[in-house]
């Protein structure tokens, strides 16, 4: 049983398809119930519906992961339908249009700072609600979905500061969660072809088309994440921020399209390694 934020469109909806297919019951958080509400496809129960097509069970819940009380909420109904929790991926992420515009950062919105809130700290709260439930189930795996952005240079010091933040925070979760089985992890992925992507894309095909061939599918990581969960070595990764592209090559998981995905280490940077030390 799974809980993916932010599943309406994009990562989230990629990852809560490939686990569905997989099986998952899985619940499929987000703003988005109906369609025109933003100018983007994608609702959560249109994930959910086809996570039903494709053999999974798929849940809706209209959630809004900058409220408290309402993630608060999710979590309850989970517990009160499953009693327990297997997989939270923690996606949720605040995308103002000014994310990938040039220019330094004071020249942009100061609403970018809403990934802190949407992204960073929505990460945070998920996993408070969800960790009883993780930890009556006797195991389970938290992934924060992030990227190079958290040790390169990407879209400015807003974003960077928040992928920076659910990597260490997937360090320190996994330090408090070892003593009961819950692995946590965070997930570098690469650039994906996701709604918003594909429309940037097919806006400017000439421009774009080297982006393009080596982008992965959204479902790619859902497929990486079903594989981390039935890993009988999962704890050993507990704490460590993988990239994903190099996570296929080890689990043996392919693309969509049966390609492996490309590993971009050479040019955007290694992932942190933390210290070893504990002080509590």
């Amino acid at each position: 049983m799974a809980v993916v934020t932010g599943a309406s469109r994009g990562a989230g909806k990629g990852i809560a398809l490939a686990l569905g297919e997989a099986g998952t019951t899985v619940y499929v958080t987000g703003r988005t119930g109906a369609a025109g509400e933003t100018e983007l496809p994608g609702t959560v129960y249109e994930t959910a519906a086809e996570i039903d097509r494709r053999g999974g069970t798929g849940i809706p819940v209209i959630c809004d992961h900058s409220r408290d009380d309402q993630v608060e909420a999710l979590f309850k109904q989970v517990e009160r339908e499953h009693g327990g929790l297997d997989i939270l991926v923690n996606n949720a992420f605040a995308i103002h249009p000014d994310l990938a515009r040039k220019g330094p950062f004071w020249e942009k919105s100061l609403a970018l700072q809403d990934m802190f809130d949407v992204g960073m700290r929505s990460a945070y709260v998920a996993s408070y609600y969800a960790a009883p439930l993780l930890i009556k189930n006797g195991a389970g795996l938290i992934v924060n979905t992030s990227s190079f952005g958290g040790r390169c240079y990407m879209h400015g010091p807003a974003y960077g500061a928040g992928k920076a933040a659910v990597d260490k925070m997937a360090h320190d979760m996994a330090v408090d969660f070892r003593p009961y089985n819950v692995a946590v992890i965070s997930l570098w992925m690469g650039l994906l072809k996701t709604e918003r992507t594909k429309a940037l894309f097919e806006g400017a095909p000439d421009r774009y088309a080297s982006f393009a061939a080596a982008a992965e599918s959204p479902e790619f990581s859902g497929r990486l994440i079903d594989a981390l969960a039935r890993d009988p070595d999962l704890m050993k990764r507990s704490g460590q921020v993988l990239i994903g592209a190099e996570l296929g090559e080890e689990l043996n998981v392919r693309d969509t399209d049966g390609t492996r995905p490309h590993s971009h280490r050479e040019t955007l940077g290694d992932p942190p390694t933390f210290n070893k030390a504990i002080v509590q």
